[in-house]
């Protein structure tokens, strides 16, 4: 029972469920390095072994344990990081408030406290339980490759844009990155939520073909309402991951389980059995991806990269910042969605990466960032690359202490400009734009000193609370530029304003296709290239394309007749 996990509030959880594990404890850790081991010496030379596939989904469910055993971890995991007291004092700011530590003993988790708990501390716990899980997954990995050292092994890394671990560190400990993906049924937008997942995975695998673990043949089990995926939506989807780099797309489940919680999820073989539209469906697409296996091992052609980091969005959505509205992934999803709507395909990286063959680069939020994160932004640009900066960033370091002098910090002098005050606005207002469009959420008043204002806020009221001040600016920077978004834009604006941004750093996207149609380009190492080109419209289109379509076997000789929701891919 003391391996049971406990929430902030005290509540040892019970068996019933999954996952019902505290990641740090270790009559837990014996008895699964027992299964683990065992396992791996029965099926280590087995012939159909393949890939080995380490535990699943890490935290999705038991992410953050509170109990004595994870302090006791926690604890150890502190001192690993700062090594004194002094040092562990001065990183949390344990003055304020009259925290200050005077023995390791007293340190607890961020448990459930009557005021604010401190925010580091609170920083901190997230990455000492994104650890702590990443501990389990790297000893298993090791009994695993003890008796099969020469087979690939990887985890099912949940969908990507998951808060509760680092995907990136989790990434570098397997051979092959994979995922899982599952459509939100009440967006109406959720294609574009997919290939963002996408990209983020082949993001987590440096560019190479990742897997696709799990996502659904139609409706899943979890949300209020699981709608049924309609016809060619499944085919479609499968298509879009393999489009952004998968070179494997698999499904949960294989047959619909008749009993337990997933009774009701979707399967390869559903519950009415081989007469049914799904298996029709899952046939169909077999019969297609047995055409497209030259596609295997090839790349994604992206000149853009937008930066994502774990660390800033757990630093931003702490308490106590100037706006709980500002959330990390409604930022990288707008962000996101105007490239998609452009066009334009992107690598997702963290902002430590190599950046140095992007055209462009877009960092919707890094509230956080370390020094060396943000000398490698400020590197980018002075090498002549073009760096696009959203609001609120710059402005803590690795610890979540402000940085001194004027905002925004690490960021005020690659974009020529400082903040003399953040404004955040309440959720129902609306911000006037210059130029007729209008702004939400955020406002900042800026003081430009090499950089020069794009767009400003409206003047008088409707520009409040930074009328007529600049809202978006452009810094030239040594050999590049870097541009500010001092506000949160609508859809239009933002979208206008990366499209002018792409444009000027030389990056076009992949075809010339009108809104609501993907095209995303694979590139082989012999300098072959397969154009997928997916139709999410309810009409059909005309779009270019020159090449051999690969299902159909139909030639393109400039254009291509793409019916509604349908999908081509051609072999240019």
């Amino acid at each position: 029972p003391e391996s049971l996990p406990v929430t902030r509030t005290g509540t040892r959880q019970v068996p019933g469920s999954r996952q019902v594990f505290c990641p740090s404890n270790p009559d837990y850790a014996h008895a699964a390095d027992r299964i683990v081991r065992r396992l791996a010496q029965r099926y280590a030379d087995h012939p159909a072994v393949v890939l080995w596939h380490v535990h699943n989904e890490w935290g999705n469910h038991n992410a953050l344990c509170y109990c004595d055993v994870s302090a006791t971890a926690f604890r150890l995991w502190l001192r690993e990081r700062y090594e004194t007291l002094d040092g562990l004092n001065a990183a949390w700011g344990t003055d304020f408030w009259s925290q200050r530590y005077g023995d390791w003993q007293e340190i607890q988790p961020p448990r459930d406290t009557p005021a604010f708990v401190n925010p580091t501390q609170d920083l901190d716990y997230q990455r000492f339980s994104s650890d702590a899980l990443l501990r389990r997954h790297r000893t298993e990995s090791a009994l695993i490759r003890e008796h099969a050292p020469d087979t690939p092994l990887t985890t099912n890394l949940m969908g990507t844009l998951e808060k509760k671990i680092d995907g990136f560190a989790f990434a570098e400990q397997c051979d092959v990155v994979s995922v899982d993906h599952y459509l939100t049924a009440a967006d109406p937008q959720a294609h574009i939520g997919l290939a963002l997942n996408a990209d983020l995975a082949r993001g987590m695998a440096s560019g190479a073909p990742w897997m696709l673990m799990e996502h659904s043949t139609s409706a899943v089990n979890w949300q209020p309402v699981n709608v049924a995926k309609k016809p060619g939506e499944m085919r479609r989807n499968s298509l879009a991951h393999i489009a952004r780099g998968a070179d494997s797309v698999m499904f949960f489940q294989w047959r619909q389980a008749k009993a337990g919680a997933e009774k009701w999820h979707s399967a390869m073989l559903p519950h009415n059995g081989t007469q049914s539209s799904t298996w029709r469906e899952v046939t169909r697409l077999g019969r297609h991806l047995r055409a497209l296996t030259d596609i295997r091992g090839s790349t994604v052609d992206a000149h853009i990269a937008l930066v994502f980091d774990w660390h800033a969005w757990w630093a931003l959505e702490l308490d106590a910042r100037p706006s709980s509205h500002l959330r990390y992934l409604d930022l990288v999803h707008s962000w996101y969605e105007a490239l998609w709507s452009l066009g334009h395909t992107c690598d997702i990286v963290p902002p430590g990466s190599d950046l140095t063959a992007y055209r462009a680069v877009l960092a919707p939020s890094l509230y956080l960032v370390t020094d060396d994160d943000a000398e490698n932004l400020h590197s980018y640009a002075r090498g002549g690359g073009h760096l696009l900066v959203g609001a609120f960033s710059g402005v803590v370091d690795v610890n979540d202490h402000v940085r001194p002098g004027p905002q925004p910090g690490a960021f005020r002098d690659l974009l020529g400009l400082t903040v003399d005050e953040y404004l955040p606005v309440r959720p129902t207002d609306r911000i006037a734009l210059a130029d007729g469009s209008a702004a939400h959420t955020w406002a900042e008043r800026l003081v430009l000193h090499s950089a020069a204002a794009t767009l400003r806020f409206a003047p008088g009221a409707a520009g409040a609370p930074a009328a007529g001040e600049p809202a978006i600016t452009h810094n030239p920077v040594a050999a590049g530029t870097a541009g500010y978004l001092a506000t949160h834009p609508e859809p239009a604006v933002l979208r206008r304003t990366i499209e002018a941004f792409c444009r000027a750093a030389g990056a076009r996207p992949a075809a010339d296709v009108p809104v609501g149609v993907e095209a995303v380009r694979r590139r082989t190492s012999a300098g072959g290239s397969f154009l997928f080109l997916i139709n999410h419209l309810d009409e059909a289109v005309t779009v270019p394309a020159r090449g051999t379509d690969m299902i159909s076997g139909l030639s393109y000789e400039g254009k291509c007749r793409l019916g509604a929701g349908d999908v081509v891919i051609v072999r240019e």
